[in-house]
């Protein structure tokens, strides 16, 4: 007997609404651990430029998943924060070459326990196998619907790792 598709009355049945909240909760919690001296994607795109210093900020923005307009105005607020630094490529006028400055390194490390909070108060409802299972499904949607983003992650992207 074939199972009859739900005419998804309920918004609590649409994926895409029940993702949405949870981004609304994480950035939430973000901010109740991070403080607010960076956004989240503020956060992103200077963890990113930590393990590839020298990116251009076009790249930088395909690795972290966000369009480059968005990226080049993230980019500009690291840079005015000190977080940063630009430098024009001379080899392609057009870009930017990004390095992280002493003082954005020194915030990242300053992160590191407000992430892992975050990261506990985020997968707390769920045991420890539920974390896994969820991280495990949540990076397989991810990279499987990752050419349906208006900002895809560049192939050479890290790719999303199990819960430990």
């Amino acid at each position: 007997m074939q199972k009859t598709e739900s005419k998804l009355i309920d918004l609590y049945e649409h994926p895409g609404h029940l993702l949405r909240r949870a981004q609304q909760i994480s950035v939430s919690i973000f901010y109740d651990e991070m403080g607010d001296e960076l956004t989240p994607v503020q956060y992103a795109m200077l963890r990113n430029l930590e393990n590839h210093e020298g990116i251009d900020q076009v790249s930088l923005s395909a690795i972290s998943g966000i369009d480059t307009s968005t990226g080049a105005t993230v980019c500009a607020r690291l840079e005015e924060k000190g977080l940063l630094e630009r430098r024009v490529i001379p080899t392609n006028r057009r870009q930017r070459a990004l390095t992280i400055t002493s003082a954005g390194e020194q915030l990242l490390n300053d992160l590191v326990p407000g992430s892992q909070r975050l990261r506990r108060r985020l997968l707390a409802p769920l045991t420890e196998v539920e974390q896994q299972q969820f991280m495990k499904l949540l990076s397989k949607l991810v990279q499987e619907n990752n050419e349906q983003s208006r900002a895809p992650l560049a192939d050479s992207a890290p790719a999303a790792r199990e819960v430990d």
